[in-house]
């Protein structure tokens, strides 16, 4: 392993933050690769296209920290301040949930029952960056897009991600759930809420024991959150309007039984990549008051 002292190339930096890493990470090649980019501004290319080209100090200094602060176990999208999603680069912080590859199957899910020529009213709740609201405006500019999140400093990123991408359909509102759009109903209501049951080791480990436990825990079985959503948006959905929601890969049972008794129909879960149960989808056929 080379001498952090003696790194002058880019070749010799991915080799040492490999080393630095090794039994820290279980995703060590990307995270090197991701931190290096990130710090010379460039694609993952440019590394391998010409390895030996040579890193300045102030470069290499910062590159050292980088690895040190993953050593330590922070995720890398908060060492860098920015999270890949859908079309975008995201800006995200401690007071944002990470987003995940797999929450990109809600998003598609969601789109598959928007029409592309008309207009839809579409709500996101517990928004968070803004990912999920972001790509669904984006991809379907005719329909207005509402976001809700409750954390003040949440909504600062998500308002930042907005203004930078410059997408204008969407309104952001501070509140919890469906608290700030009492008179108003939607086509679509989409979530990723927190699902994760409070004493769930997980919660200790990895890229999760570094985020804000409210976006991730909801109480003993992981489920309040989805039972207060469930249970609020029947009355602000139109006739035939569609509620999805992301949860864990074990409690799509618990939810749909939920939803039917809550008054739901047309009840479907799909399954992520890795063949996970991943997002639930149910109907309103007649919007209860």
């Amino acid at each position: 392993m080379p001498d952090p002292a003696s790194i002058l190339t880019l070749k010799q930096a991915l080799e040492w933050g490999r080393q630095e890493l090794a039994g820290s990470s279980d995703t060590i090649q990307a995270d090197v690769e991701i931190l290096l980019c990130h710090l010379l501004a460039c694609d993952r290319s440019c590394l391998y296209t010409w390895p030996d080209n040579k890193l300045d100090e102030g470069r290499l200094s910062q590159f050292r920290q980088c690895i040190a602060l993953r050593r330590k176990g922070r995720p890398v999208a908060y060492i860098t301040g920015r999270k890949a999603f859908w079309e975008f680069s995201l800006k995200v912080n401690d007071s944002t949930l990470i987003p995940r590859p797999e929450t990109e199957l809600l998003v598609e899910q969601s789109l598959s029952r928007i029409p592309q020529d008309q207009p839809a009213r579409i709500l996101d709740l517990g928004t968070g960056s803004g990912a999920i609201a972001l790509a669904i405006a984006y991809e379907r500019p005719l329909c207005p897009v509402t976001a809700i999140e409750k954390s003040g400093d949440a909504m600062e990123v998500a308002r930042w991600n907005t203004q930078q991408l410059g997408i204008e359909n969407i309104s952001l509102l501070t509140g919890n759930w469906l608290s700030p759009v009492s008179h108003t109903r939607f086509d679509i209501i989409v979530s990723n809420p927190p699902y994760i049951a409070e004493n769930d080791p997980h919660l200790e480990t990895g890229d999760v024991s570094h985020e804000p436990v409210t976006t991730l825990a909801s109480g003993k079985d992981g489920l309040d959150d989805i039972r207060i959503i469930i249970m609020q948006a029947k009355h602000h959905l139109v006739d035939g309007g569609w509620l999805l929601l992301e949860h864990g890969c074990d409690q799509a049972c618990t939810i749909r039984k939920i939803l039917v008794e809550q008054g739901y129909s047309d009840i479907n879960t799909y399954p992520d990549l890795a063949g996970h149960d991943r997002v639930t989808e149910a109907r309103i056929s007649t919007p209860l008051r």
